[in-house]
């Protein structure tokens, strides 16, 4: 489990079992594709880097996302994230749009997201890897069996916020028991489909609520 670094405290929630089979399948299909001089996002020590940032039993929230940015350095291993420095893609401006119409907080130069990670919010795509230029290149490598049991046991935890933006995070909804957790759909927040309805969803503002209901400690969306 050491080549993608996997983090320790998810080992017991997903199952000991599942991570060593699992990892070993999926670390050598994507261990032939670089051999073969392919070029895949994120870097392999961040792989899980949402996972390492948040355990198991801190989750607080998830926002799913699809797969990783393809652009060269644009992956962090968050879902929607980039690094200091990355020019921020159109759907995080747009995240950062309603953030500011939600909860006035000022919009923001920097598209890193690890503050809010650090807080309990996992930014979870449910593809993991992607090869550089071909967006959904690894959407049939298996990663799909890993993120839905990441998702169905934070359901099963329970307290937990669900944000899903677009068609391809609301079809993991069948994974989440909605009467232990909390559900948030909206259109994606890239500029083609953020008009039909993300932009004034106010999910921010809606995840405090729910996590203050719960005897939480609610986010701090700023980032600085």
């Amino acid at each position: 489990m050491t080549n993608f670094n996997f983090p320790q405290p998810w080992i017991d929630p997903l199952g000991e079992g599942f991570c060593s089979r699992f990892l070993e399948k999926i670390f050598l299909k994507i261990l032939d594709l670089i051999e073969d001089d392919h070029v895949i996002f994120p870097p392999l020590l961040n792989v899980f880097k949402a996972l390492e940032l948040v355990k198991y039993n801190e989750v607080k929230v998830v926002i799913l996302g699809q797969d990783p940015y393809h652009g060269l350095g644009q992956a962090n291993g968050l879902a929607f994230s980039v690094p200091s420095g990355i020019e921020i893609p159109p759907s995080l401006k747009n995240i950062f749009l309603e953030l500011n119409s939600d909860l006035n907080i000022p919009l923001r130069l920097d598209g890193d997201l690890t503050g809010w990670a650090r807080q309990g919010v996992l930014l979870l795509n449910t593809v993991l890897t992607v090869e550089k230029g071909q967006p959904n290149s690894h959407i049939n490598l298996g990663w799909g069996e890993f993120t839905d049991r990441v998702i169905t046991k934070l359901s099963e935890k329970g307290n937990v916020v669900f944000v899903l933006w677009g068609k391809s995070a609301q079809s993991k909804i069948n994974l989440i028991n909605e009467n232990r957790n909390m559900i948030l759909l909206a259109p994606h927040p890239s500029p083609l489909s953020a008009h039909r309805g993300f932009f004034g969803c106010k999910h921010f503002s809606k995840i405090n609520l729910f996590l203050n209901q719960a005897g939480l400690e609610i986010i701090d969306w700023h980032l600085d």
